[in-house]
């Protein structure tokens, strides 16, 4: 005897603004945009620590730790159960990061797309940097150059 389910498709989930998200990827996905955080962190809802920072890494390793220190956050998702997505009384979005009775919110304090300008426009200042330094140098090169002929 035979049993058969029928091939029914569910559709991935559509979270805006608020939500619960357990997959690590989607999870990796929210948290890789961030830059600049204000974090809070919590057991039990009683506070252990609370600061601001900026995102520097985001990682998925069983081997490795969620390190906040010196105002630089690298963020294991591995490190928690799943994140909770939440608007705040002040209209500002949090992003809960769960454990076992232990909370890490990070309220963003830049948006996706003020990260990616600035990024953008350091990226530029780099590059005009390096097209000075390289002629700079063949401009020293040249120099030298004309100057062993004589």
């Amino acid at each position: 005897m035979s049993h058969h389910l029928p091939d029914i498709r569910i559709p991935a989930p559509c979270i805006v603004n608020t939500g619960i998200i357990v997959n690590k990827l989607d999870i990796r996905r929210l948290l890789a945009d961030l830059g600049r955080v204000h974090y809070i962190y919590t057991h039990e809802e009683k506070l252990l620590s609370e600061g601001e920072g900026d995102v520097m890494e985001v990682f998925a390793n069983p081997q490795r730790s969620t390190l906040i220190a010196n105002h630089a956050l690298y963020l294991n998702v591995c490190s928690f159960d799943y994140l909770e997505l939440k608007q705040s009384a002040e209209q500002e979005t949090c992003l809960d990061l769960m454990q076992e009775g232990m909370c890490l919110r990070l309220i963003p304090r830049s948006t996706p797309l003020q990260e990616r300008r600035e990024r953008s426009l350091n990226v530029s200042a780099i590059e005009a940097m390096m097209e000075q330094v390289l002629s700079a140098r063949w401009d020293a090169e040249i120099d030298d150059d004309c100057s062993d002929s004589f």
